[in-house]
């Protein structure tokens, strides 16, 4: 990194951080410094879900890309980078794990002294820290998203009953009658047509109806799976910090 583009670093707060890769990692947080050589020499990255999670990078080989800034390492590197609090300042085993991380010699000359988060050195308060002549007031916002899971499985399965089916169906049968009737003058030639006496039979099929079933397979209606959402609502609940600002001594207003 040439020395003007450590000069823009500065200005780097807020900008999009690409990897070597060409994949978007997140947003410059802040830039650490050297405090030994007053050199910039870590950015610390809002990553992971809503920039929920700072990771730092060495801004050794780091460069503007248009409107970003584009590091010497990927997207994966950066990830997986030691999980580090961005409480303003990088102790020396902090920093040594970040090098390791990396494959950079920590030993070497280059970042061996402590580091600290970038602040213009205007004026300096009681208290220690340097800062400028005003006092920055910020606070915590909670940002809220939802993301997919599974919640649940349903499975559509067919399976066979038997049932008893009961109707009632009408039967025909036929039986055999016994009937008579009187010899009269338009009977009498068929009723002595025959012998005077004799011997003599006479027979009747008779018929009956039978109940047969069948049995056919009818589609009654096709089943499927489908899927609809619903919205509820969920209340979310968390902590935030804020800072305040109150005055002593003889201050108008």
């Amino acid at each position: 990194m040439s020395t003007n583009d450590m000069t823009d670093a500065y200005d780097w707060n807020g900008r999009t951080v690409v990897g070597s890769d060409g994949e978007k990692i997140g947003k410059v947080d802040e830039v650490y410094l050297d405090t030994a050589t007053g050199r910039p020499e870590w950015l610390a990255v809002h990553t992971g879900l809503f920039g929920s999670k700072t990771n730092f990078v060495p801004l050794e080989g780091a460069s503007p890309a248009g409107e970003d800034v584009q590091v010497a390492y990927t997207k994966d590197q950066v990830k997986d980078a030691p999980g580090i609090e961005p409480d303003g300042a990088l102790n020396d085993e902090e920093e040594r794990s970040l090098w390791s991380h990396y494959g950079l010699d920590f030993d070497s000359g280059y970042g061996a002294g402590t580091v600290d988060a970038d602040r213009d050195t205007v004026g300096r308060d009681t208290s220690g820290p340097e800062t400028d002549e005003a006092m920055t007031r910020s606070e915590e916002e909670v940002r809220v998203g939802t993301r997919e899971r599974e919640g649940g499985r349903a499975r559509l399965r067919k399976y066979v009953i038997t049932e008893n089916v009961t109707q009632t169906v009408p039967v025909r049968k036929e039986k055999a009658v016994l009937e008579t009737e009187p010899i009269t003058d338009a009977n009498v030639d068929a009723a002595t047509s025959g012998p005077d006496i004799s011997e003599e039979e006479h027979e009747v099929v008779l018929s009956e109806e039978e109940v047969v079933t069948e049995k056919r397979v009818v589609p009654k209606e096709r089943v499927r799976l489908g899927k609809e959402t619903e919205v509820s609502e969920e209340q979310v609940s968390e902590e935030v910090r804020k800072e305040r600002v109150e005055a002593e001594g003889e201050i108008q207003r």
